[in-house]
């Protein structure tokens, strides 16, 4: 669920009169939420700087193929995957708060195995569980929050669960320029081994609460959360378990939007974005970069200034606009580093055998060392067009709606 999601749903309660809250545990209570997106983006970008590491590391039973690596990278989606499905089964039955709780665990014990790992195997089964964590936080934490957040702030803090993503992934980009992959594997079970430190003294959202009639609960919840009682109107009986029938794909406002939301799904899939993500270092030392790390933080910057800059422009350029401006520059950039490849392919004394940091004029062998800039570039152009357009596009077209049942198949 997307924060467009809730903005399109009916206020679920609102200070009288329009006045601010007393409090500002809300505050605490979403940033505690949205430790889970950032742990999320750390684990998909840790495979990023990991590879690499693994490639050198000492112990043969540890040390990647091309295979291995391949797996390593992309054995988190399978896990998502799964996550999706148990999320979406959490979230109404066990609670927004307790799907939280739950979720660190698979995180701890995923970097734990993966710090402990003795062969490739256990990296691979820390992996699966990492993933299976950043299914479920994926979708609960925007409930979650959405959920506990008063109007006037709900899409502001909505808007943070993508940016926590992106800054997640950056972390580890950072991180894994100075850490080997152990260590870095340590430092991802900070965020979620305090997210659990901290959702274990938030309540459960006042809506979850009204809907399994818990009004006095609900009601310590939002004197909790807000410093005062608002008065709500209790949800319907149902109003979590709304079913969804095939026959309903027949109806044109149902199957229209279910197939352009999947077609752009497949086609952003297949684009590429997820493998720069989870390869960008080994993408840049294919490329003979000498700091393929500091090109891995490039892009990874890049990618949180945009994706702060789509949340904030993106209701008033419109998601249409933006979607085809992100196809056109991502077809530019592609193409670009694809140009790239082809021009510098050769010896290993072509010009893209250089250190980023080293100014271009003391490269005085090489006739074209400014086409290693032409990499970077290009690929932070990809990451630039690959803005939130997307997601925001198929939230208005309601197809990440928890009633929905391909919910847990689009949203990981």
């Amino acid at each position: 669920m997307t924060p467009e999601d809730q903005e399109e749903t009916q206020p679920l309660l609102g200070p009288p009169g329009g006045s601010a809250p007393l409090s500002r545990r809300v505050f605490l209570a979403a940033f505690a939420a949205a430790l889970g997106p950032l742990t999320f983006g750390f684990a998909l970008g840790y495979s990023s700087p990991a590879i690499p590491s693994l490639r050198r590391t000492a112990a043969q039973a540890l040390r990647l193929d091309d295979a291995a690596a391949s797996w390593f990278g992309a054995i988190v989606t399978l896990g998502a995957a799964a996550g999706g499905v148990l999320g979406g089964w959490l979230v109404d039955r066990a609670g927004r708060k307790l799907s939280l709780l739950l979720c660190t665990l698979p995180f701890v014990i995923g970097f734990a195995v993966i710090t402990a790992a003795q062969n490739v195997w256990m990296l691979l089964g820390g992996r699966l569980l990492t993933g299976v964590a950043c299914g479920i936080a994926s979708l609960v934490a925007p409930v979650y929050i959405s959920e506990i957040a008063y109007p006037a702030v709900r899409g502001l803090l909505g808007s943070c669960v993508q940016l926590m993503v992106v800054t997640g992934i950056l972390l580890a980009y950072l991180a894994g320029w100075v850490l080997e992959w152990r260590w870095l594997a340590v430092l991802g079970c900070v965020p979620a081994s305090f997210m659990l430190l901290l959702m274990c003294y938030m309540p459960e959202t006042p809506r979850f609460l009204l809907t399994q009639h818990k009004r006095q609960e609900a009601m310590a919840a939002m004197q909790f959360l807000w410093g005062s009682e608002q008065t709500w109107e209790e949800p319907p009986v149902g109003a979590e378990h709304q079913g969804f029938r095939l026959a309903q794909l027949r109806l044109p406002s149902i199957y229209k939007p279910f197939i352009i939301g999947v077609s752009l799904m497949a086609f952003q899939q297949l684009s590429g974005i997820n493998a720069v993500m989870f390869y960008a270092e080994t993408i840049f030392e294919e490329a003979k970069f000498k700091e393929s790390s500091l090109a891995s933080v490039i892009v990874g910057i890049i990618q949180v200034l945009f994706t702060a800059m789509a949340a904030l422009i993106m209701d008033k350029a419109g998601r249409r606009l933006l979607l085809t401006l992100s196809g056109v520059i991502m077809v530019f950039s592609t193409s670009a580093f694809g140009a790239y490849f082809k021009l510098t392919q050769g010896g290993p004394s072509n010009s893209s055998h250089v250190d980023l940091s080293t100014p271009i004029s003391m490269e005085p062998t090489s006739a074209s060392v400014g086409l290693a800039w032409l990499a970077v570039g290009s690929m932070c152009l990809f990451i630039a067009g690959g803005s939130q357009a997307l997601r925001r596009l198929l939230a208005r077209l309601r197809l990440l709606h928890l009633q929905c049942p391909f919910h847990s198949v689009l949203c990981p």
